[in-house]
């Protein structure tokens, strides 16, 4: 049969250790048998990084601007062990946190669900989306080890040379400092993006900060939000029928933990970094998870929201066979074609995006599956396979 054809590259991501092993077996089986496949190819595997000095992760963030499209393989963000294993130059900071300064966008992930696997937390019945800003915080953070104390402050000289500061503590014993930022259009461009989002999937729209300790920090982030929600979206989310909440980030988790799911749940940063994996982890598994960079100014980069599954790359690298779960690459691999698809008008490339997907569903339902899954399934998975098996039964089906 002829070619599903692209008329625009996608921005092609590669990455480190088993999802980069995986990555050209998907491609291979799933996605070049049946389209023309376009890509402008970046290798972000570790050594090319620490060789490029990292300018090939801000060539790939801008070449996603050039395109309006990428599609991202997990990546080794390295820490101490990390530097001696591969050699490096020195602890590169996290591809993903320099792509998303550069794009200035926020991340959405959302849980793949299927009818054999249910969540472990018993009353969420529909998906929990999180929105996690994509900015700033400890990912553009600066960082000192007093060994002996001191005079500890925060000092702002703005471009008048005016100064501002503020003394965080004097003390007299060794010490760790970290001091963080956020600014206020990224801030307005994280509310705005997660309300449009709340629209588009018509669920309702929750976030919580810590407002009543960082009363200038996270209060900031508290009152961007409301003002831009009265302003701009009030009307907008009475129309659908669904309505934004702001409470505490504490009290979130624990209504999160009794509600029926249909929601966003916003986060700042960090807290969309570890609440995000909390989320995957109880709907099933990390590699069941959807993620997508969204920038206000129209990028969209597609990504696998786990690592690299670092020992399974080992076991790899032995000869033998592993079970790694290759969905949420499969996945980003999906979101990246019909958004493409859509911004050129190429229908046959959204649909054959939502019959791989489909595929995929299909597989994992008649009881085959990797082994993360069949530890949790019900019923009981009929055949557990290799990586490699459960990519070839996607494409039997496909």
């Amino acid at each position: 049969m002829s070619k599903i054809q692209m008329k625009t590259p996608l921005v092609e991501i590669d990455g480190d250790e088993m999802t980069r092993v995986l990555w050209p077996i998907i491609k291979k089986k799933l996605i070049m048998p049946f389209v023309d496949l376009k890509t402008e190819y970046y290798d972000l595997g570790m050594k090319k990084r620490d060789e490029t000095d990292d300018q090939i992760t801000i060539d790939a963030a801008n070449a996603i601007i050039k395109y309006g499209v990428g599609v991202k393989n997990a990546t080794i963000t390295p820490n101490e062990p990390r530097v001696k294993e591969y050699s490096l130059k020195k602890q590169w900071k996290s591809p993903n946190g320099t792509i998303r300064a550069i794009l200035d966008g926020t991340v959405f992930r959302k849980p793949i669900l299927v009818n054999n696997i249910k969540p472990s937390v018993s009353t969420w019945k529909k998906p929990i989306i999180v929105g996690r800003h994509a900015y700033g915080d400890i990912y553009k953070n600066a960082e000192i080890f007093a060994e002996n104390g001191g005079k500890l402050e925060i000092r702002v000289t703005d471009k008048n040379g005016n100064v501002k500061s503020e003394t965080i503590i004097d003390i007299n014993e060794t010490t760790i400092v970290q001091g963080v930022h956020n600014t206020i259009s990224s801030i307005k461009s994280f509310a705005r993006a997660c309300f449009e989002y709340s629209l588009d999937q018509k669920v309702d729209c929750w976030f919580g900060t810590k407002d009543t300790i960082s009363k200038t920090y996270d209060q900031t982030f508290k009152k961007t939000f409301e003002e831009i929600f009265e302003t701009e979206y009030k009307e907008k989310f009475t129309a659908a029928g669904i309505e934004y909440f702001y409470t505490l980030i504490d009290d979130v988790v624990a209504r999160i933990m009794k509600c029926d799911g249909g929601i966003l749940w916003i986060c700042k940063n960090y807290d969309g970094d570890v609440m995000s994996d909390m989320v995957a982890s109880a709907f099933g598994s990390l590699a069941m998870m959807t993620s997508v960079l969204v920038s206000p100014k129209g990028y969209f980069e597609y990504e696998a929201a786990h690592g690299t599954v670092q020992k399974h790359y080992y076991k790899y690298l032995k000869g033998e066979k592993t079970s790694t779960n290759p969905v949420a690459l499969i996945y980003a691999w999906t979101g990246a074609l019909r958004k493409r698809g859509e911004l050129d008008g190429i229908y046959e490339l959204c649909s054959f995006a939502d019959r791989l997907d489909k595929a995929v569903i299909t597989v994992i339902e008649s009881g085959v599956m990797t082994g993360d899954l069949a530890a949790i399934c019900n019923p009981k998975a009929k055949q557990v396979v290799n990586s490699e098996d459960f990519i070839q039964a996607i494409a039997t089906i496909l």
